[in-house]
């Protein structure tokens, strides 16, 4: 064989040459797979977490599903930036494509999340609940037992004034329990209108709990369970206002109805994206002869 035929078949050769086996492009090929397997199993895991986040009752759950939601979410992360340096290798565009559109919803995920999870470890509403069937419910057991003594006795009074005690007590104890059937409505309420009216009605019947008490107190003024009444509803107020401040915050509600709506649409959008990609890679042939560079 002349030497320009043996360069000529060396350079044919080169030409057609295979850099890697059929086995090794196996190998890259399920690699890949693999990392975008995993990015769906972290990325549900982070959904899970957040919901559980959302969900749990104490601050301590709260911190805890929320520290996992950050973990795998930081997964996902991690996995895509390994594959983002593996699909040039591929040199398929459809897979870059696709994980461009994937990075760009997951930016949306995770920008969604962090406000999502601040909100959710607040647990404004879980606390303002908490204090309204606790303490705010205890002074209101103990005032309307206080005031149901005295109406019980003013009733067997021949007093003239037992009368107009009876009534002012039973007013009294009526606004009083009034406001707190009004508490866990706006607990649960999403809408600033519709707080802002709840709390119109309880100033309502705040004020005239407080004013059949001081015409209580003036027609008896040493009378011990008109005082444990006043002291009752005194609590009963203070605890009120702080229920009312923390359910104006609404975390719970506001985090529960952003992981309801849209924080759904951008987890499907993401998990979309990911099939997308997946379904690609799974499509790439894996050549089993020499073909050309």
């Amino acid at each position: 064989m002349s030497v320009v035929a043996l360069v000529a078949l060396l350079a044919l050769m080169w030409h057609f040459r295979n850099d890697e086996t059929p086995s090794e492009k196996l190998a890259f090929k399920a690699r890949r797979l693999q990392l975008v397997s995993m990015m769906r199993s972290d990325l549900a895991m982070a959904s899970e977490s957040e919901k559980s986040a959302v969900m749990a009752v104490t601050d301590r759950d709260s911190l805890r599903y929320a520290d996992a939601a950050r973990a795998a979410a930081g997964a996902v992360e991690t996995r895509s930036a390994e594959l983002a340096q593996l699909l040039p290798k591929a040199d398929r565009q459809k897979e870059s494509d696709l994980l461009v559109q994937f990075s760009a919803a997951f930016a949306e995920f995770r920008r969604m999340d962090a406000h999502l999870l601040d909100l959710a470890v607040k647990n404004t509403n879980v606390k303002a609940a908490a204090l309204a069937f606790g303490p705010a419910a205890e002074s209101l057991r103990d005032m309307d037992a206080a005031l149901e003594r005295l109406i019980g006795e003013s009733a067997r009074s021949p007093s003239p004034g037992a009368k107009r005690v009876v009534e002012l007590a039973a007013g009294a104890q009526a606004a009083a329990l009034r406001i707190g059937t009004l508490l866990p409505p706006h607990i649960a309420e999403e809408r600033d209108q519709n707080m802002d009216a709840l709390e119109a009605a309880m100033k309502k019947e705040h004020e005239r709990a407080q004013r059949d008490l001081r015409a209580l107190q003036d027609l008896l003024p040493k009378n011990a369970d008109v005082e444990r009444a006043r002291s009752s509803f005194a609590r009963f107020a203070d605890t009120m206002d702080q229920i009312v401040a923390l359910s104006r915050e609404n975390t719970n509600v506001r985090s529960l109805l952003l992981s309801l709506n849209e924080k759904r649409k951008i987890m499907i959008e993401c998990q979309d994206a990911l099939t997308a990609l997946e379904q690609a890679i799974a499509e790439e042939p894996i050549p089993t002869r020499l073909t050309p560079r």
